[in-house]
């Protein structure tokens, strides 16, 4: 009601640009670089809410019409909004590489981010005894500075493996603000879908903390110290064993059960197509080859599941953990391509290791372990990784799609 078609005619251009924008990023946008796609879409959303909570209210404060509820709505709006835009853009610099992954914060940093988000709770309650137009727009601009900040802040003082369940924790956010624009402008559309964007955040959080064997208060409040991820190299290796794709096609189609563990190091080689091909021309050999993916393998959950159904691999022949964690003692070769935190038996054998207690695939026993990878370094939680050292490993360093390359060569 009230509509003009002059503003009918705006809105439909800005939504046009808006959806031509969003293809022309999405179009560019890789496998590998969904996660922090993602991230950086989030930022919007956020951004979004913030607008439109200061637009409603520079809307109903001049006509007297701001309430208890509307006022609750709006400042809830501001603080789930911009905490979600700057988290979601600091969690984009380190997914994407422009921020280190290591954590950074001020000293009493949960203090510090405690005091400031009471701001929202203070602004609330400064525009409900006095709903004027002077005195809310300073409230709100103190609410939407301290969450920018807060956003920010604990975002930084998250490193390593924990980024991934960050994001789905600002999906969550988001859709929490959503739920809050939707009470704000009395719209149940907005308020049922920010609830279901909500709740299945919430949810997807919580299945990643128990992939990881952490809560999100952990997370979120003690993260994990690391070092910077992915750029480390491991403080001190003994001696590791090398092989070549040669030697390696000779003991796959000799083995009679290989299990191939791909990790974010595939999908950033673009080998999903390579390692498809390789398991296929096993089976067409009689080898019983299958994969095993990790919960939390790759920056989100269900990448490397949908980067192998990509490249055709028959779904039924793709187990998850909890599926063949038990059966890697029975397994002639794993063919680990690009993993390492998820493969890492630091977990399990070394109390002190930054990722103790977290669930890993158990390649280690197996009979013969391949570990295809770049370099010797460490991985994106800045962990030391024993695997590579272990006598029934062999190590074939380098580009892991020019290795599976060359292993299907050898294969041919």
């Amino acid at each position: 009601a009230g509509a003009t078609a002059a503003g009918l005619a705006g809105v439909g251009g800005i939504a046009a640009a808006g959806a031509g924008s969003g293809l022309a990023i999405a179009s560019r946008v890789g496998p590998t670089e969904l996660p922090q796609t993602v991230a950086g879409f989030h930022s919007l959303v956020g951004a979004a809410a913030v607008a439109t909570a200061v637009g409603e209210f520079l809307h109903l404060a001049p006509l007297g019409l701001l309430t208890p509820v509307s006022i609750g709505a709006i400042v809830a709006a501001t603080y789930l909004g911009a905490i979600t835009t700057t988290g979601s853009l600091v969690a984009f610099g380190k997914l994407n590489g422009a921020l280190g992954s290591a954590p950074v914060s001020l000293p009493k940093r949960n203090l510090v981010n405690a005091l400031l988000s009471a701001v929202s709770l203070w602004a609330a309650a400064r525009m409900m005894r006095s709903p004027t137009l002077a005195v809310g727009r300073a409230a709100l601009a103190a609410c939407t500075a301290a969450s920018l900040f807060v956003g920010a802040h604990a975002t930084l003082a998250i490193g390593g493996a924990d980024v991934p369940v960050v994001i789905t924790c600002l999906n969550s956010a988001s859709g929490w603000a959503l739920c809050a624009e939707g009470f704000m402008l009395s719209s149940t559309l907005l308020t049922t879908v920010g609830a279901l964007i909500g709740f299945s955040g919430a949810l997807l959080t919580q299945d990643m903390c128990v992939a990881m064997n952490r809560d999100i208060g952990s997370v979120l409040f003690k993260p994990l110290k690391t070092n910077e991820g992915g750029s480390c190299e491991v403080k001190s290796y003994a001696p590791h064993t090398e092989t070549s794709a040669d030697a390696l096609a000779e003991r796959l189609l000799s083995a009679k059960s290989v299990v191939v563990v791909p990790g974010y190091g595939l999908a950033v080689a673009k080998a999903q197509y390579a390692v498809a091909e390789i398991a296929s021309k096993l089976r067409a050999r009689g080898v019983k080859a299958q994969f095993a993916i990790h919960p939390v393998a790759g920056r989100m959950p269900g990448q490397l599941n949908v980067l192998l159904a990509e490249a055709g691999v028959p779904y039924d022949i793709v187990l998850e953990m909890e599926e063949i964690n038990d059966d890697f003692k029975d397994t002639d070769i794993c063919l680990v391509v690009g993993a390492n935190d998820t493969v890492n038996s630091a977990a399990i054998e070394d109390p002190n290791s930054i990722i103790a207690g977290m669930p890993v695939l158990h390649v280690w026993e197996a009979k013969n372990v391949i570990v295809m990878k770049r370099s010797m370094g460490a991985g994106y939680a800045g962990a030391d990784n024993p695997v590579f050292i272990k006598d029934n490993t062999d190590m074939l360093l380098g580009d892991a799609k020019a290795s599976c390359d060359a292993l299907n060569a050898a294969l041919a």
